[in-house]
């Protein structure tokens, strides 16, 4: 690694770390309180794209709530996959069904329905992506892991990728390195920023 790689990798954590001090002190019912806007303009997002097929998550305590909008789309008929981690540290999705467990390794919330292959997500009209922030400019801070960059990276056509994070989270751009994948769009409680930063 290079020292300006590392430089961007120290500047990565440093950032990590005080924005999710700042999730953990704001407390979950910060996400609650702001719950119904974001669900408000994750419906739109997912209306004005003609979205049938979409991929999201299941939101943590202190992440944005994203329930409210995986209750919609199953109202809508919409079908939402939701990321598995695997051993290997790959993510294989299973179908949103109204159940979840918590992963043993990491502690993120999980679907209990059946695995599906990789593959599945080529099916997808929109990805909802969590992030540690985001930037104007594309730029995403996931959660240090790459699930995301690793998945988006290896399909053969991605759909719009969209970063939901606290408008807080939103800056004109975040520490991010070469193999970081650039995201089309962020949704915070306050409303959809398209950016159009993907090709």
């Amino acid at each position: 690694m290079s020292d300006d790689e590392a430089a961007i990798e120290d500047a990565k954590r440093a950032l990590r770390r005080r924005l999710r001090s700042e999730r953990a002190e704001r407390g979950p019912g910060w996400s609650a309180e702001r719950s119904a806007q974001l669900t408000a303009n994750l419906e739109r997002l997912t209306t004005e794209l003609g979205a049938r097929t979409v991929s999201a998550y299941l939101s943590t305590p202190d992440e944005p709530d994203t329930r409210g909008y995986l209750a919609w789309a199953a109202e809508q008929g919409i079908r939402v996959l939701l990321p598995v981690i695997r051993p290997d540290g790959l993510l294989d999705w299973a179908e949103h069904d109204g159940t979840e467990t918590i992963e043993a390794t990491l502690g993120m919330p999980e679907p209990t329905s059946d695995a599906l292959p990789p593959t599945e997500l080529e099916s997808v009209d929109l990805m909802l992506i969590p992030a540690t922030a985001a930037g104007r400019d594309g730029s995403r801070l996931g959660g240090g892991r790459g699930f995301f960059d690793k998945t988006i990276a290896a399909m053969r056509e991605c759909p719009p990728v969209y970063a939901v994070v606290h408008d807080e989270e939103l800056f004109d751009s975040v520490p991010h390195a070469g193999y970081d994948q650039p995201v089309d769009g962020v949704v915070t409680p306050s409303g959809i920023h398209p950016l159009a930063t993907r090709s």
